[in-house]
């Protein structure tokens, strides 16, 4: 028995669907076809994970009581991993990896000064600079941008305009998220790196 709504249209079918971004993007001009990004996916569960073979292999979805959407134009699809988890080798088959690494120092002030354009050039070039050394070190878990941004707000915050040692210890956890990683950077090791950042003043001077 097929159930309707009010007497008359089918329940099942495309008009009673609410559509998300996949759907969305399968279903978009064939003029102009969609980008999709689906971010970090090793923090999905194994049933999304399965369900996108379907949808990279043929970009298309199955739904059993409609049946399958296909797109007329198939998508830009760009998936991100932080690995957390490995991803199954048949979604792997169906993507093409491009590793992409930590900015260099000029890119990482370029990107810090865009997003925290408030903040003093010296402050952010010199926590950019600890950074860069810090990522060196066989960390277990390196920072990214994003905890080096952190850093910076906690600087400014507190009213600083450049690193120190003891408010760089105060702070450090918005930089490093594991424990053994804070306990062999603090002591001697953070005030070397500061002593090096300041010994090269950054990567620029004071120009906000």
């Amino acid at each position: 028995m097929q159930l309707r709504a009010g007497g008359s249209k089918p329940l099942y079918s495309e008009e009673f669907l609410l559509r998300r971004p996949l759907l969305e993007a399968l279903g978009t001009n064939p003029d102009r076809p969609a980008v999709l990004l689906i971010d970090e996916l090793d923090r999905a569960d194994d049933e999304f994970e399965a369900f996108l073979l379907e949808f990279l292999s043929d970009f298309q979805v199955t739904i059993p009581e409609i049946g399958v959407i296909k797109a007329a134009t198939p998508p830009t699809v760009i998936i991100t991993s932080n690995r957390t988890r490995d991803l199954h080798e048949a979604l792997k088959r169906r993507c093409l990896y491009h590793w992409i690494d930590h900015p260099d120092l000029q890119r990482e002030v370029a990107i810090a000064r865009a997003r925290l354009p408030h903040i003093g050039e010296r402050l952010t070039s010199q926590v950019c600079t600890f950074v860069q050394e810090l990522r060196f070190l066989d960390l277990y878990r390196s920072p990214g941008v994003g905890e080096t941004l952190d850093w910076v707000e906690a600087f400014h915050t507190l009213g600083h305009q450049e690193i120190d040692a003891p408010t760089a210890d105060k702070t450090l956890g918005a930089l490093l998220k594991e424990r053994d990683d804070l306990e062999r950077i603090r002591g001697k090791p953070l005030q070397a790196l500061i002593d090096r950042v300041h010994d090269g003043n950054g990567a620029g001077g004071d120009q906000a």
